[in-house]
């Protein structure tokens, strides 16, 4: 079994074939789901897919695309709103300095909002960060010198010394589709030197199709095709990075409950 930890189920893309999309998802041994939320006021979209698909689960919060547009939401709110049953996890909330969508300050506000709903929870926190290595790292050292909480990096491209500092501050890293890409040789270097036990995959679905898929729509499915990937850089075999990322994912996502199978 595999676990599909991030993508975007809401999103038009997948309008029109959300049955099929999970239930290729579920042919393919995708066990569980998560659909991760960008706005925390388009919340009700999500719980709606979540309450349709008994193994599809969402997370709660801001991406920093959104970050002026949603600025000021606290942590009480976002707190509240993780009361609901499928709702698995924070964010995702970080920082982006790329595509510069949302003002550095609001970013930097939310995400620190997010973190604090994260602690208080003990529900993870789903971290977006690029171009932003040296600020996410500040923040990161900042926040859990207040005390521990739960977060991944997903579709984690950073460079090796943010990821080992998360690794430090016992965070977890998750890859995408990015990881089968050519000219991804120093992201796989560093998916194979990474700890066993705080590796993930994920789509990042709609986006970012793996290996022979690249340039079509994704979908939860093709997670196979990053564990696989990822095996083949850690010198495992797909059973094996499949048990390992599966159960790295429940004990992270501890709120999501595991099949029998798995268990």
């Amino acid at each position: 079994m595999l676990v599909d930890s991030h993508c975007h189920l809401d999103f038009p893309d997948f309008a029109d074939d959300l049955d099929g999309i999970v239930g290729r998802a579920e042919a393919a041994g995708i066990g569980r789901m998560v659909t991760i939320s960008t706005r925390v006021k388009r919340l009700n979209g999500l719980l709606a897919i979540t309450e349709r698909f008994p193994d599809v689960y969402c997370s709660v919060g801001t991406h920093p695309h959104h970050a002026d547009e949603e600025d000021g939401i606290p942590a009480s709110e976002l707190i509240e709103l993780t009361k609901h049953p499928k709702v698995v996890a924070l964010g995702e909330a970080g920082l982006d300095y790329f595509y510069q969508h949302g003002s550095r300050e609001a970013q930097e506000r939310g995400f620190r909002a997010h973190i604090a709903a994260a602690r208080a929870t003990g529900l993870p926190l789903v971290i977006h960060t690029r171009e932003a290595d040296e600020d996410c790292g500040r923040i990161l050292e900042d926040e859990v010198a207040k005390g521990p909480f739960k977060a991944v990096l997903h579709c984690y491209t950073g460079g090796r010394e943010l990821a080992m500092k998360a690794i430090a501050l016992g965070l977890s890293i998750s890859f995408t589709g990015i990881i089968t890409f050519k000219k991804s040789e120093a992201l796989r270097a560093l998916a194979a030197e990474l700890p066993a036990d705080r590796i993930m995959v994920e789509t990042d679905a709609p986006y970012l199709a793996p290996g022979k898929f690249r340039g079509k729509r994704n979908e939860p499915a093709y997670v196979v095709e990053v564990a696989r990937v990822l095996a083949e850089t850690r010198g495992v075999s797909l059973d094996e990075i499949s048990r390992q990322t599966s159960e790295n994912f429940f004990r992270l996502f501890s709120k999501v409950p595991a099949p029998k199978v798995a268990a």
